[in-house]
């Protein structure tokens, strides 16, 4: 008989969120518990929150989930980017921030993300490790309910928890914005954190809103659309119409602005897991996670942050397919066949080559668009855990989860999220802090003089640059001439269900 092992208590003085006191398992003891390893720039982590939420609500009587954050960046180590987390992803269970891997090590934990499951006895009966596990997770629940039950060591109750998102709503007019796009028709914001779009003017006046503001999936009249946080977009101002990467609900939507109609034109709706390069017709491929666009001609081009691949859609015949990436999670240069990228979150492009934001290598990528199409690393060094904060040239340049990138008149500009600065990156791969000090806050000024708190997307119109200061719930504009940073107010504008606005 294998012996059973017992679950390794909790550490109670480290900082806990979620919840208005530490947890332990002894006070846990006669419920399920299940421990989440996770850490907040991954993907995969990211993936299974949605099945852990379906689990912890069903079985709220007898079931437990427990975060335990162990930190893959530096920046993910600070106790309040956890609790910015917490609320841009509407996590509802307890979360302990795990300091020094300790929890980690304990229990001898080897990937993101790694499931551990308790049974009611306090015992480690399992674990498993990654993605796509719901069915099986729910099997083991229902068996460990009923085992217990009929041993009496189960303790049906439900807990009470103290959220952060109680104590902090997310009321503000913009919440958690991923994406901005300025465009000749004014200013595209992806509300990521209130699931819907803002269109305004430069100046910040209000021209439309499109999404009802709840997460879902539904095409229709501005006022009727749901979207599940969007992120990237891409415009065709011929025809006025807004291409958007609908990312938590694995699709591609089209809104049109001359009738104000959202559709949907390529996802099922649901996940793919499917990472080896395949394709077919857009509203029959179910797609993971596309996280930012940009169009070349009559193709959209898709950073698709799930299968660590960059993807295109024929907009005439509705065909999507794998662009480049094996579906490794890696940075491998090559052919497109060859190559490896790493959650690309940013895209933009010159017209010879697009260049990538990928993010879990800190680094910036180049894929040729004409012959021989090569993939190259223009700066970063490309390690998973090769990451910093070091200016200088090519693979000598440290990143720290870059997600944003925009190409402005033969140089780049990036979105050094987790650094919380900006920075510009010349042809020859030659990388330089221009915008903040590398501080988390909110404060305009000049140059370095001013601060951002994990920003993550960017665009550039006329003489300004536009960035989407996520976890400051801002967008913040630049003055390309004099590198003055002000933040745009936007008179009007409410969250959803705090104040009804005008008719738009």
């Amino acid at each position: 008989m294998i012996p059973r092992v017992r679950a390794p208590e909790l550490p109670q003085k480290y900082s806990w969120l979620n919840t208005d006191k530490p947890l332990s398992l002894k006070q846990l003891r006669g419920r399920i518990i299940i421990l989440d390893f996770w850490t907040y720039c991954c993907i995969n982590c990211l993936h299974i929150l949605p099945n852990l939420k379906y689990l912890e609500q069903k079985y709220k009587d007898s079931l437990t989930v427990i975060g335990v954050h162990s930190a893959k960046f530096d920046n993910e180590k600070e106790t309040e980017n956890i609790r910015q987390a917490i609320l841009r992803y509407d996590i509802e269970h307890p979360v302990i921030v795990d300091s020094g891997f300790r929890v980690w090590q304990e229990y001898t934990v080897r990937a993101w993300p790694t499931l551990m499951i308790i049974d009611p006895e306090g015992y480690v009966i399992g674990s498993v490790s990654g993605e796509g596990n719901r069915d099986a997770l729910e099997q083991l629940i229902q068996q460990l309910i009923q085992q217990h039950q009929d041993q009496g060591t189960i303790n049906f109750q439900e807990l009470s928890l103290t959220l952060e998102k109680q104590r902090q709503p997310l009321i503000t007019p913009l919440a958690f914005p991923g994406k901005v796009l300025a465009t000749p028709a004014g200013l595209f914001i992806a509300d990521s954190g209130h699931h819907r779009l803002v269109m305004s003017s430069f100046e910040g006046e209000i021209l439309y809103l499109i999404g009802t503001g709840k997460s879902g999936l539904i095409d229709g009249a501005f006022n009727e659309a749901q979207f599940f946080a969007p992120q990237g977009m891409a415009f065709d101002a011929k025809n006025q119409i807004l291409y958007v990467a609908d990312t938590e609900n694995h699709a591609l939507r089209r809104v049109d602005l001359k009738h104000q109609i959202v559709e949907t034109i390529a996802g099922t709706g649901e996940q793919s897991h499917n990472i080896r390069p395949h394709g077919g017709a857009g509203l029959e491929t179910a797609l993971n996670s596309p996280w930012d666009l940009v169009k070349v001609g009559n193709t959209l081009f898709i950073a698709m942050a799930g299968p660590h691949q960059i993807w295109q859609m024929d907009l005439e015949t509705g065909v999507i397919k794998t662009y480049a990436g094996t579906g490794a999670e890696a940075c491998v240069d090559g052919s497109l066949t060859e190559s490896a990228f790493a959650q690309p979150s940013g895209i933009t492009t010159n017209g010879e080559e697009l260049y990538i934001a990928d993010s879990e290598v800190s680094s910036i990528r180049a894929v040729g668009l004409v012959e021989p199409r090569q993939v190259r690393t223009v700066c970063g060094n490309g390690g998973l855990f090769d990451f910093g904060d070091v200016d200088g040239q090519g693979e000598n340049v440290r990143l720290q989860h870059c997600l944003g990138v925009e190409y402005v008149q033969n140089y780049l500009w990036i979105a050094d999220t987790y650094n919380h600065k900006i920075k510009l990156v010349s042809p020859s791969g030659n990388c330089q802090t221009v915008l903040g000090d590398g501080s988390a806050g909110l404060q305009d000024g000049q140059g370095k003089n001013s601060y951002f708190f994990e920003p993550s997307g960017l665009s550039a119109g006329g003489s300004h640059l536009y960035i989407s200061d996520t976890n400051n719930h801002a967008i913040r504009r630049v003055d390309l001439k004099t590198f003055e940073v002000t933040t745009l107010q936007f008179p009007g504008l409410c969250a959803p269900d705090v104040c009804i606005p005008l008719n738009l």
